[in-house]
């Protein structure tokens, strides 16, 4: 059994990038999951959006969680990300899971892990178009322009393409 994550998300997001300093802010919008919708709200691209997809990797002796982070312009290669981490098939989490890995419902999910046990992997594409990455902070009616060098150097994220080209 998961155990949940606990604490206000979008709270420790923001102290977490204040701690470091990180270039960002935040932009309060009407409460929106969808990234289309949430792009044009926010004014960005939406090849800026990050897009935080929770996945479960299984098979060959692999059972992990994943929060694998894309461009929101770009689908998921759930076969590509299996590959990666050794599995031998993932597949999207269940909404338990989301939300005892996460503390976000569906939509609000930042591209960062505060669960030990959800591995973080990005797709590089996102950094390499836009100098800062838009993002849901854990709320639905929050967003946050985070500048991407600070980004790559708080998260630490695992470089991986998961995206078909």
């Amino acid at each position: 059994m998961l155990e949940a994550v606990e604490g206000n998300i979008h709270q420790r997001l923001c102290a977490l990038l204040d701690e470091h300093r990180a270039r960002y802010r935040v932009m309060a919008h009407e409460a929106v999951g969808q990234c289309e919708a949430v792009s044009a709200i926010r004014g960005t691209a939406l090849g800026q959006g990050a897009k935080a997809l929770v996945c479960k990797v299984k098979g060959n002796g692999v059972n992990q969680h994943v929060l694998a982070i894309l461009a929101a312009d770009r689908q998921a290669d759930l076969a590509s990300l299996a590959r990666h981490i050794g599995g031998s098939k993932a597949s999207l989490a269940s909404p338990a899971e989301v939300d005892a890995l996460t503390a976000c419902v569906f939509g609000a999910i930042p591209p960062f892990s505060f669960h030990p046990a959800l591995r973080l992997v990005a797709d590089p594409l996102l950094f390499e178009r836009f100098p800062q990455i838009a993002f849901n902070a854990g709320r639905l009616d929050r967003s946050i322009i985070l500048d991407t060098e600070d980004y790559l150097h708080i998260a630490r994220p695992e470089d991986r393409e998961l995206s078909p080209s």
